[in-house]
């Protein structure tokens, strides 16, 4: 469902980032995507749903100015590789992979960011399981901070930010619960791995 509202754990983390070239992994309706562009960010947004990103390039339409710095590719991420080195942030939020799945997309994201330059990985903690908040029910589509850092490669990338963070959400009768997300933040090192 469109909020229209950015994913938390991103407007926290690029908030402070100096615009760039952003890959928006998993972008769904755009709204990170969106986001970022109104904030002078250069953004490719990839989704495997045709339909998520027609009502992306829709939302984006509202303003020329983002509807220009925003490319829509249809494009399933199993088997998508994005270019070397070329962005200077790569963000894949609640994307719902089994683990090895997961490694090669989070493997190949962190490759795609160049050399001193961010990656961000959110996720749902498993604790989250307990909370009755709507969750996928993919096995293992929870993650601790710590597997998305070693899933990207813990060579290739140094911490900037590795915990749980907790915020308010819902569960699937309306109340109110905490739920925590994984998050990753980490930047390219500047020499190859």
């Amino acid at each position: 469902m469109w909020s229209g509202s950015p994913t938390p754990q991103l407007v926290t983390e690029a908030s402070g980032l100096r615009p760039g070239s952003a890959l928006d992994a998993g972008s769904g309706e755009g709204a990170d995507s969106i986001w970022l562009a109104r904030r002078d960010w250069t953004v490719t947004a990839v989704d495997i749903s045709s339909v998520a990103l027609a009502r992306a390039a829709g939302h984006a339409a509202d303003d020329a100015a983002t509807a220009q710095r925003n490319t829509w590719v249809h494009n399933e991420l199993a088997g998508w590789a994005p270019p070397a080195s070329a962005f200077d942030l790569a963000s894949a939020q609640f994307m719902h992979w089994p683990g090895a799945e997961r490694t090669a997309v989070y493997q190949r994201l962190a490759a795609a960011v160049a050399p001193g330059r961010t990656l961000l990985i959110v996720g749902h903690h498993p604790s989250d399981l307990a909370t009755g908040a709507r969750r996928p029910p993919a096995a293992g589509a929870a993650v601790h901070s710590r597997g998305n850092r070693r899933r990207a490669g813990s060579r290739r990338v140094g911490d900037l930010v590795c915990q749980a963070r907790r915020r308010p959400a819902k569960d699937t009768e309306g109340s109110p619960v905490t739920v925590r997300d994984s998050v990753l933040r980490a930047r390219r090192g500047t020499r190859s791995a």
